[in-house]
């Protein structure tokens, strides 16, 4: 069968590729064609457009770039009608593939599949309306979407969580401290662990603070996690003056080596977590407390960060807006190191793995997919 699949940014384009291989498994003779990247490419089929070229995050660059994102859908549009797929599997990325899906569905009559619902349960609730009407099946990755969207009467399927699955096939599971600090070139020193977004103004936001808060313990080293598509020139302007280093496209491995992480809010916080890290999460924006609180008004959920959503529980402490500032950080950082508080930390993280499940989510919503277009 022929399959369309849109990923608009590197997260998508991990879980994209990962679901066309269990796809292939599933199907020996699918043929891709997708809008994604580079991983999404070594599995085959066509690229039409790669991330890169539509990565506008926010209204500002949107509106600077209105004829870029424009000439992406048209062609997206024209791509898919000329291709006729079997299915349109839409991965996240919901400013673009919502509008997508509502053209697929209603111009051309084919099947709309989401792998990876957009995260409307935070803000944006509005956005089931269109998922009912323009989506025929939802994948979920995260267990406590199923109850959310049964509230708003649209059964979802939870297939497990990809994360989980990422962490069971890890290479360098198995490595010790001493090999990895080699391999590195780092210090024999504890390492605290600095993941600062994948974003240049989340870097640009974030790790200064996480610095400053940091180098109050001059016993461990800080290491930031060098974000895939983020050239090392990037970080050089934060580093000045500082003993940082920067370890590249080693994520995992330095995490499962560190004693503590300052991680921005995303994927990395339950990527942090199911490594058993204990971690601060901090996301400093713009605007002053003003323009924090009437955004926590808009927000629909108690917690930002995927580990607290997961356990229902303020599990790890969240330091967000005009609440991230180096003293704060500095503070919760010095709790990481209680003996007592690192175990509570722990606890927490084991209801979080027991909630996501055991590894097999691409596999698991391949073989649904499939199942449900043979009929």
């Amino acid at each position: 069968m022929k399959y369309y699949l849109i990923a608009g940014e590197a997260s998508g384009d991990l879980h994209a590729s990962n679901l066309m291989k269990a796809l292939k498994r599933e199907d020996p003779d699918a043929d891709f064609r997708y809008f994604g990247g580079d991983l999404m490419a070594a599995c085959g089929g066509t690229l039409v457009k790669h991330y890169r070229d539509m990565a506008y995050m926010g209204f500002i660059p949107v509106l600077m770039n209105l004829d870029k994102v424009l000439a992406n859908m048209r062609l997206c549009k024209q791509d898919i009608a000329a291709w006729r797929p079997d299915v349109v599997i839409l991965v996240d990325y919901p400013g673009f593939n919502l509008k997508i899906a509502k053209y697929v569905k209603s111009r051309l009559g084919l099947p709309v599949y989401y792998y990876i619902s957009p995260k409307i349960w935070a803000w944006k609730e509005w956005r089931v309306k269109s998922i009912r009407r323009y989506v025929d099946r939802l994948y979920s990755i995260l267990p406590f979407e199923v109850d959310f969207y049964a509230r708003h009467h649209y059964a979802v399927e939870y297939v497990g969580n990809p994360t989980v699955d990422e962490l069971a096939a890890r290479p360098f599971a198995d490595e010790t401290f001493d090999e990895f600090v080699t391999a590195c070139g780092l210090e024999r020193k504890p390492i605290i662990a600095l993941l600062a977004g994948s974003r240049v103004a989340e870097i640009k936001n974030n790790l200064p603070l996480m610095i400053k808060a940091a180098e109050a313990y001059p016993d461990y080293q800080l290491v930031v996690a060098g974000a895939p598509g983020i050239p090392p020139q990037l970080y050089a302007p934060y580093l000045q003056g500082h003993r940082v280093k920067v370890v590249e496209g080693k994520t995992y491995r330095l995490l499962q080596q560190s004693r503590a992480a300052l991680v921005t809010s995303g994927t990395a916080t339950l990527e942090t977590a199911l490594l058993r890290v204990p971690q601060v999460v901090c996301y400093w924006v713009g605007g002053g407390k003003l323009f924090y609180k009437t955004f926590e008004k808009i927000l629909r959920v108690p917690y930002v960060s995927l580990v607290n959503l997961i356990a229902d529980a303020p599990v790890v402490c969240e330091l967000l807006g005009y609440r991230a500032t180096v003293e704060n950080l500095r503070r919760e950082l010095a709790s990481l190191f209680d003996e007592e508080n690192r175990e509570r930390m722990l606890a927490g993280y084991d209801r979080v793995a027991r909630r996501l499940g055991s590894p097999g989510a691409p596999e698991q919503a391949a073989r649904s997919m499939v199942s449900a277009l043979r009929g």
